[in-house]
């Protein structure tokens, strides 16, 4: 039961990861060093002094960047694969009782997976965002999914069960709604 609730707690902050990357990162070096979270052997780095420091100058300048209307779109592309990169050191390092070919391959499918969805969904909105309005709501859309970063990294350490949920049906609602649009463009033709 232990591991399949830090397997929850894994994935819920791997999706936190997909509107965000450092704020989960972020997140868990509070919750480690606090004494709140245990984090797996050989990861326990992420809760040094020099890796919350670097957590939270990075968070800090995501966030900034994000509010910048060119950089805001140039961002997703990096952001993508770091999103994936983070979910899946996140969900490593909080999945602790298990074997490390177990631990790493449920990081990459589930917490990587969780991650990639939840980014692909922000790429979307933020693709529309910039398209519909010529980017004028997308520093809604950056408060937006600070929030969402936020609130799913809370959740996930409180109650993972609900978190997945909400980044569930968030990534469900916003593919249903955005995806037949964007296959009519001509990039699918």
């Amino acid at each position: 039961m232990e591991t399949l609730l830090s397997l929850l707690i894994g994935v819920g902050l791997s999706a936190a990861c997909g509107f965000r990357v450092f704020v989960p990162l972020l997140v868990v070096s509070i919750a480690a060093k606090a004494g709140h979270l245990s984090l797996a052997p050989g990861l326990d780095w992420i809760a040094s002094d020099a890796a919350l420091a670097a957590f939270a100058v990075a968070t800090v300048l995501e966030i900034a960047a994000y509010y910048v209307p060119w950089l805001d779109n140039a961002l997703d592309s990096i952001a993508s694969p770091a999103a994936v990169i983070a979910g899946t050191i996140i969900t490593a390092a909080v999945v602790t009782d298990v074997s490390p070919l177990l631990r790493w391959s449920l990081a990459f499918i589930a917490g990587g997976g969780a991650a990639g969805i939840v980014q692909a969904s922000t790429v979307l909105v933020r693709g529309a965002s910039s398209a519909g309005t010529v980017g004028l709501a997308n520093p809604a859309v950056a408060t937006a999914e600070l929030g969402g970063s936020l609130v799913t990294s809370a959740l996930s350490l409180w109650v993972p069960v609900v978190a997945i949920a909400l980044a569930g049906l968030l990534a469900f609602v916003v593919f249903r709604k955005l995806w037949p649009r964007v296959s009519r463009t001509h990039f699918f033709r």
